[in-house]
């Protein structure tokens, strides 16, 4: 009988931890992470940083990338809806094609919020999370203006050729990309300080969709050849690092050498590729993102929605997606370059010598 009993106890225990484990697997929050393509460096940190930030606060994550398939990341939150996530982040490809499926993650309860990207035409987004993207257009004028010194190019009979490759007609923030960039130099275009060649200056002649760095190297390939054959182009004001390598290649293909004739080419992401570019000469610049930070503030807005609280908000005017304006935080963007990305990244910890092989 007291063996009996022994094992009457032992199997109430064993149960108690059971239902315990079962009790802690049910209560557990689980995060939808839905971002846009592992094609760039960008998003594979993005995803790496918001997983890892979530997991330290003891939340559970399902992070899912789509490769720029807007059907497939329509799916992938159809089942994170299906699998009742307790709330969702995302990135879109294109949100357009989102608003059903986020109406349904409305319909369930299940808060959406907007990462990067802001999501269009829907009133089911609670809070959006990304970079100042006009203020990434603004820097990448301004340096392009410094390092040129286009505010005195007229009275010195100066002049610089100059062609855009601006960001995706279904990325929101391209267009307040594109508005940053003209703020600064649609002055110059107009007094004849910068020269546009093609004559594409407007968001739609110098939009590139999907942010496509084949697309980007196809068209400068196009301009050199048919535009800047007794002439060389000076300036290549591009949105996106993949964008600038895809600039890089059309310029050695048609000659162009570092220390000569080299273009000042921009880019966006300060990715590793873009970085070693800096360093070697073939980047002039790259607008630093931090997406440590941007996750760390993505995450405050996921705690705020579980607990009801107010996450740390700094913009309440500009982010209108055409049914609410998105209480948003914009983290500011800092431009890069061979002066100063010593500071920058690798002693903020983003990127090791080793990495950038020095």
């Amino acid at each position: 009988m007291k063996r009996l009993n022994a094992l009457i106890v032992i199997a109430f225990a064993i149960g108690m931890v059971f239902t315990s484990c079962s009790e802690k697997k049910t209560t557990k929050k689980v995060v939808g992470v839905a971002m846009p393509t592992q094609s760039s460096e960008r998003w594979i940190n993005d995803g790496a940083n918001m997983k890892s930030q979530l997991e330290a606060k003891g939340y559970a994550v399902e992070l899912q990338y789509a490769e720029d398939d807007v059907q497939l990341q329509v799916s992938q939150i159809e089942n994170l809806i299906a699998k009742e996530v307790n709330c969702l982040v995302v990135a879109a490809i294109d949100s357009t094609a989102l608003i059903n499926v986020l109406a349904e993650a409305k319909e369930k309860g299940i808060p959406v919020i907007a990462y990067d990207r802001l999501l269009m035409d829907t009133d089911a987004v609670s809070y959006y999370a990304t970079f100042d993207n006009k203020g990434v257009g603004t820097a990448i004028a301004k340096y392009i203006e410094e390092e040129k010194k286009l505010s005195t190019a007229k009275a010195e009979g100066r002049s610089y050729t100059i062609e855009f490759f601006m960001g995706s007609p279904d990325d929101n923030n391209a267009l307040f990309l594109y508005n940053g960039v003209m703020e600064v130099l649609k002055q110059y275009l107009d007094n004849g300080v910068l020269i546009c060649k093609t004559g594409r200056t407007s968001f739609d002649k110098t939009c590139i969709l999907r942010w496509s760095q084949e697309t980007a190297q196809q068209w400068c390939e196009n301009y050199l050849s048919g535009f800047y054959a007794d002439e060389k182009l000076d300036i290549a004001c591009s949105a996106f690092d993949g964008f600038a390598y895809g600039i890089r290649s059309a310029c050695e293909s048609a000659g162009y050498k570092v220390g000569v004739d080299w273009p000042l080419i921009t880019g966006q992401d300060a990715e590793l590729m873009a970085t070693k570019n800096i360093i070697s000469g073939y980047q002039t610049m790259s607008i630093y993102k931090d997406t440590r930070l941007l996750a760390s503030k993505c995450v405050t807005m996921v705690e705020a929605l579980f607990t009801g609280s107010i996450p740390e908000i700094n913009d309440t005017k500009q982010y209108n997606n055409g049914k609410l304006i998105v209480p948003s935080y914009l983290c500011t963007p800092v431009a890069v370059d061979l002066k100063n990305y010593e500071q920058i990244i690798i002693d903020g910890g983003y990127y090791t010598k080793e990495q950038l092989g020095l």
